[in-house]
């Protein structure tokens, strides 16, 4: 494994988590957030104890969109050194042909799971992968602030604008001067399609990419979505957010310097530990409306647990995605970090709703999600999805504004559909 590493730019050592030095059976790609890997290692440590298998992490660099490019070159090469991979919900018709179907292996534990999860890793009628944990993000908001200055939860993106301002404004009059009204994830970067999409669906822009291949980008609520959201930066958000991933923003949150912040649910765990500056004083609600008559809009994300082709442990490959997506390791991740559950039971577990009240409310959200549009542009979905990240992330820079640039956006994806999308 150690030449893939190092050609990814990690080391052996810095790949392996575990303090100990071991023979593996198992290797599992891995990218993490937050306690994610410390918690992985704590249920890899019970498979091993169960099964006496070996497993060891190869952590991912923390861009989502750097872990793909490292996957791709993996997979490419039909490399053996990696057997499980953990991988986002857009990346199976990308990379389908290189996972085993674990349709027959599965068909005893994917009535558990929401089905349209699973019908999400399900390419050309085979499961490519088993859901880990499901995601929507929310609106992280400060609730003694907004009791404290009489404001309400804002219920859509010009309210939200307004009420940060107002609120930051009047803190810093008081000396609060590190305060901002509102933190998200800026950077040039899988993160800012799925900010950026939330904007524009939420505002009537539609989808990017309709499902059935329409590009339908170009259009006047998109842009004006587009360029309320490069309002902000500098105004309401650090002028650094163009460089934000989830934990930038989570860690200006977490400090107290925040009114508002986008982010997933794993957040809230962090945002309630005991060395938390908002703990206690802050909530989450679904994230704000376009505008009257429109709908709130979340990306859909999660993750989820696949094995390769090329593993020459797949049975054993199999047993952990197996012993990894069940109801007791997704109960640990819920309990641990909030994350969401793909199993629908553990909606109703007292001990789950205990550490996350707002698990209940998720259900609504996620019925709702809005999916990008990696199933209709298939293998083009990752230079889709970078066309798109640019030219929002150009308008926030103030290189042009939206109009302009989704313009120009609109041609380079034309090109990329003429070429095929599959």
């Amino acid at each position: 494994m150690r030449h893939l590493l190092w050609r990814a730019g990690l080391t052996l050592g810095s790949a392996l988590l575990s303090t100990s030095v071991f023979a593996a059976d198992l290797t599992i790609a891995s990218g993490a957030v937050a306690t994610d890997i410390e918690v992985l290692r704590q249920q890899l440590d019970l498979f091993e104890k169960e099964t006496g298998h070996k497993v060891q992490i190869a952590k991912l660099p923390p861009s989502t969109t750097d872990q793909f490019a490292l996957y791709k070159t993996w997979l490419s090469a039909e490399s053996e050194d990696v057997d499980v991979y953990r991988i986002d919900v857009i990346w199976p018709p990308q990379i389908a042909n290189h996972l085993i179907d674990l349709t027959e292996a599965t068909k005893d534990v994917v009535g558990e799971h929401f089905p349209s999860i699973i019908e999400a890793h399900t390419v050309d009628g085979k499961l490519v992968a088993l859901p880990f944990f499901t995601d929507a993000p929310m609106l992280y908001y400060r609730k003694d602030l907004l009791e404290k200055h009489g404001a309400s939860v804002p219920k859509t993106w010009a309210e939200l604008t307004s009420t940060a301002k107002m609120i930051q404004e009047k803190e810093r009059a008081q000396g609060n001067d590190k305060l901002w009204g509102f933190v998200w994830q800026g950077n040039s970067y899988e993160g800012l399609t799925c900010n950026a999409l939330e904007w524009v669906k939420s505002a009537g822009g539609g989808q990017i990419i309709e499902p059935d291949g329409t590009i339908s980008i170009n259009n006047p609520e998109a842009a004006a979505a587009i360029d309320l959201a490069a309002t902000w930066v500098s105004e309401i958000s650090p002028p650094g957010v163009t460089g934000y991933m989830e934990e930038d923003a989570r860690g200006v949150w977490q400090t107290g310097n925040a009114v508002f912040m986008r982010n997933w649910p794993y957040a809230y765990a962090g945002s309630n530990s005991a060395d938390s500056s908002v703990k206690g004083r802050f909530d989450v609600t679904t994230l704000p409306l376009g505008g009257d008559g429109n709908e709130s809009a979340a990306t859909l994300g999660g993750w989820s647990l696949s094995v390769a082709k090329y593993s020459k442990n797949q049975e054993a490959a199999i047993e952990l995605v197996k012993f990894l997506a069940s109801k007791d390791m997704q109960k640990m991740n819920a309990l641990q970090s909030t994350r969401l559950p793909t199993v629908m039971a553990l909606y109703d577990d007292p001990e789950v709703l205990e550490v996350a009240p707002f698990f209940p409310n998720m259900l609504q959200v996620l019925s709702a999600t809005v999916p990008r549009p990696s199933a209709p542009t298939k293998k083009r979905y990752n230079e889709v999805s970078k066309e798109f990240w640019t030219a929002v992330h150009n308008t926030l820079s103030g290189e042009g504004d939206a109009a302009t640039n989704l313009a120009s956006l609109e041609k380079r994806l034309k090109r990329i559909k003429g070429r095929r999308w599959k």
